[in-house]
């Protein structure tokens, strides 16, 4: 986030969980571009931007390092007391303790049960 001068973008993740990303504002910037190229004609396109467009709030960092989220933004990831603040490379992700207890265990699970694996997985050397 210091690349970022402390400006960074929050807003809902689309995949379905509850929990907020956030972006550096220069990735941001670049999704930003990315998402209004796509063909706004089509509906599920519509959706998508109008998801991770309309609810994307640019926040800046005190100077202690913190954020005042938006109670729209709290509500739908049902933040409280104790959070998660998850790295994903280009991204954090900010979850309420109990969401991301139970997402790790579901991803966990799914991991252990799954023996078909995505072929961009496979291709990793860890």
């Amino acid at each position: 986030m210091a690349a970022s001068d402390g400006k960074i973008v929050v807003t809902i993740d689309t995949r379905g969980s509850d929990c907020l990303v956030i972006y550096p504002l220069p990735e941001w910037e670049r999704i930003q571009r990315d998402v209004e190229a796509l063909p706004g004609l089509k509906l599920s396109v519509q959706r998508f931007q109008r998801l991770i467009l309309a609810h994307a709030t640019d926040l800046e960092l005190d100077n202690s390092g913190r954020i005042l989220l938006p109670q729209p933004l709290r509500d739908h990831a049902r933040l409280e007391k104790k959070l998660v603040l998850a790295g994903l490379g280009n991204k954090l992700e900010l979850w309420s303790e109990d969401l991301w207890h139970a997402e790790r265990e579901r991803a966990l699970q799914e991991s252990i049960d799954s023996d078909d694996l995505p072929e961009e997985l496979l291709t990793l050397k860890l």
